[in-house]
């Protein structure tokens, strides 16, 4: 007879200055399951030794401990290689302090006006290594720096090897052929095709010919001069 796995419990530590606060997400998390308050502090310090002695997996801190910032605590797990996973629990921050709270090492901003049960969602998504961004304004941020990122590839200029490879697609030429005329190996010549799909914003070969032809005439398909 087969059993079902045991999921071990979540061992969350609570780091916040405001103690009816701790109390108020104490008992939120004690009726969530295979969660586990390991221990509340209100300063870094106290975070630090309850850290040693409880080896929680994920910390819930505040960024603003009245006269100490959560980012001080951040700094020192980094600096000890801690195992422990972040979870910004906090106000609103602005989006560039969000991002150094990120690449300090926190996991995740979770804003403490959001609807409550999502709480533990977010703790689920962090503790399995994931991270929780979702009503940061840093979401937004890294949204529009992608998109910017994406539309700069897009209108790049074609590298000479992204050229050679289109030519080869253009004239009907398998990855293997393309390759072969190239004297470069098939792993590089599926690599260019890929980033040509990704410029183009397609998926298959005929919708990257028709692209090309028709939006692109002018640039990627200009004839190369001879040197």
């Amino acid at each position: 007879m087969r059993t079902g796995l045991i999921m071990p419990d979540i061992r969350i530590l609570m780091v916040d200055d405001h103690g009816l606060f701790r109390e108020s997400l104490g008992r939120l998390l004690d009726t969530a399951p295979h969660i586990q308050v390991v221990g509340q502090c209100a300063t870094v310090a106290e975070a630090l030794a309850s850290i040693a002695r409880d080896t929680p997996d994920v910390i819930l801190l505040d960024y603003d401990l009245g006269e100490e910032s959560g980012l001080s605590l951040l700094t020192e797990l980094r600096r000890r290689s801690s195992e422990a996973r972040v979870l910004m629990v906090t106000a609103e921050l602005p989006a560039a302090v969000t991002l150094r709270v990120m690449e300090d090492g926190a996991s995740g901003i979770f804003l403490k006006h959001s609807n409550p049960d999502q709480l533990i969602a977010a703790i689920q998504e962090v503790a399995s290594g994931g991270t929780w961004l979702r009503d940061s304004p840093l979401h937004t941020l890294l949204s529009e720096k992608r998109n910017r990122a994406e539309h700069l590839e897009r209108t790049r200029p074609l590298t000479a090897r992204q050229s050679e490879v289109l030519r080869g697609i253009l004239d009907g030429l398998a990855n293997k052929e393309i390759a072969w005329k190239l004297n470069t190996s098939e792993t590089s010549v599926k690599a260019a095709v890929q980033e040509l799909f990704n410029k183009a914003g397609v998926r298959t070969r005929s919708q990257l010919v028709r692209i090309a032809i028709e939006q692109h005439s002018i640039d990627w398909l200009r004839p190369r001069e001879d040197h």
